[in-house]
């Protein structure tokens, strides 16, 4: 691999990484912490939405960003040749 390829590759990966690193942080702090007041209101499962989120929505959703990451960089070593044969 080249440098400049090199470096779209690993610019690509630390791209997701924040994307992946914001929405997690999104929806643990911001949902369960933050605004878990606004939140109360809306019900979910015999419980509100922001007690929700601050027991069981992040994991799920931590979860769901590790299989979607996942996903995304096989693509992402596809394209650039770096994938394990």
């Amino acid at each position: 691999m080249t440098d400049k390829s090199s470096n779209a590759y690993w610019a690509a990966n630390i791209r997701i990484i924040y994307i992946c690193l914001a929405i997690w942080a999104i929806v643990s702090y911001g949902f369960g912490i933050l605004l878990r007041p606004m939140l109360s209101g809306i019900a979910v499962g015999g419980t509100d939405l922001g007690f929700w989120f601050a027991q069981q929505g992040s994991i799920i959703v931590f979860i769901a960003l590790i299989f979607y990451y996942a996903m995304y960089m096989n693509k992402i070593d596809r394209e650039f040749g770096v994938d394990e044969q």
